[in-house]
């Protein structure tokens, strides 16, 4: 083990190392899942919003939710994956052989999870916010135009039909939702192939 003592002289192994692996466990769970309750707050205010004019559209638009909600699964995956991957000190010896290239390492990889997720978290909710409400709008047969002879504000004109068109409001939205889910698949990609990449002191 004498090439321990060599390698933690010039700063390869210290035991703050250990710091920044555990570091890249936490940004991985906590920012997905901040992403994940954010996205689900935003469409979810929305979702009970619409449900009390027009109660049978709860289910179609629930989508919002239940994709914002797989980001924190995503966070959990890496979060796990990392934390298996930290070693403890050697017993005995206490001798640290997690590196720094290896807790940078982990610490990248946890930091694309949860920012990635974080971003699309924020992304779903504002867009089911509002698409949630645009199809619930248009299914209740309702048209909210901008008035300008009352000082300003919003008018709810119920003449006005949907004629169909909330279902292309609806496809829309879910276009919107599938690119907003993907940026939060493409950290996850980044960070599995990132956690990878380790090397120990005293191989």
């Amino acid at each position: 083990m004498g090439d321990y003592y060599q390698e933690t002289e010039y700063g390869l192994c210290p035991s703050w190392a250990l710091s920044l692996g555990y570091l890249g466990v936490a940004a991985g769970a906590v920012l997905s899942n901040w992403g994940s309750a954010w996205g689900t707050w935003k469409s979810g205010v929305s979702l009970l919003n619409t449900g009390i004019r027009h109660p049978g559209s709860v289910m179609k638009n629930v989508i919002p939710i239940v994709m914002a909600g797989v980001i924190g699964i995503y966070g959990l995956i890496v979060a796990v994956i990392l934390g298996g991957n930290i070693p403890s000190p050697t017993v005995g010896t206490r001798e640290n052989v997690y590196s720094i290239y290896t807790g940078m390492a982990h610490l990248a990889a946890g930091l694309c999870c949860g920012l990635s997720g974080l971003a699309a978290g924020g992304c779903i909710g504002i867009i089911g916010d509002y698409g949630v409400r645009s199809v619930g709008y248009r299914t209740s047969n309702i048209s909210v135009v901008f008035s300008t002879d009352k000082g300003g504000g919003f008018d709810e004109d119920e003449g006005a039909g949907g004629g169909g068109d909330e279902n292309k409001l609806f496809v829309g939205m879910l276009i919107m939702l599938i690119f907003s889910e993907a940026l939060a698949l493409y950290g996850l990609i980044v960070a599995l192939i990132v956690s990878q990449h380790s090397w120990a002191c005293g191989e």
